[in-house]
């Protein structure tokens, strides 16, 4: 079970926090994106990116999980049939993306939008350049390798009988 926050918290008690942070992840699950404080969308953010690992995960079990915190029945439908089979398969993580906007008019609060993150992951040209060096050197390092225990074979079986020449002459 996870600690609760030490210090001053979103709502006052625990329970309210929860309830808030379980409420902002329903609304980004049905919205898609929310607006929100900078504060309230990095408290968000874990949650939000356990709920959608339970849903890619897909069974019953990972379901009742997911459903102690998100409530309505519509935004879970939403987030196990269509939001986990659009994230990439490739994706290891990183579901959600915080943007900051500035501050809020009214009471000067940092503002930032959080949103899903559905994008194919492209990988950097660096990862890719180094794969393909790695493929290439594989075969090479594979010969190298026959070869050298080859080597070392043949010096195994010309060892003992250097040996055994040597037996005979000291008799």
């Amino acid at each position: 079970m996870p600690k609760p926050t030490k210090g001053p918290r979103l709502g006052g008690s625990p329970a309210h926090e929860r309830l808030m942070l379980a409420n902002l992840a329903q609304d980004l699950f049905k919205h898609g994106s929310i607006t929100t404080t900078v504060t309230k969308a990095k408290r968000v953010q874990p949650l939000a990116e356990k709920l959608i690992t339970k849903a890619r995960k897909g069974d019953l079990h990972s379901r009742r999980l997911a459903a102690k915190t998100i409530r309505d029945r519509d935004v879970l439908y939403t987030l196990f049939d269509v939001i986990a089979p659009s994230i990439d398969e490739e994706r290891k993580g990183g579901y959600t993306r915080i943007v900051a906007l500035g501050n809020r008019r009214g009471d000067n609060a940092p503002m930032a939008k959080i949103s899903l993150v559905t994008e194919k992951v492209e990988k950097k040209a660096v990862v890719s350049h180094a794969e393909k060096t790695a493929e290439a050197a594989a075969p090479a390092a594979k010969s190298a390798e026959s070869a050298e225990s080859a080597a070392s074979a043949e010096s195994a079986e010309s060892a003992p009988s250097a040996e055994s020449a040597e037996d005979t002459e000291k008799k």
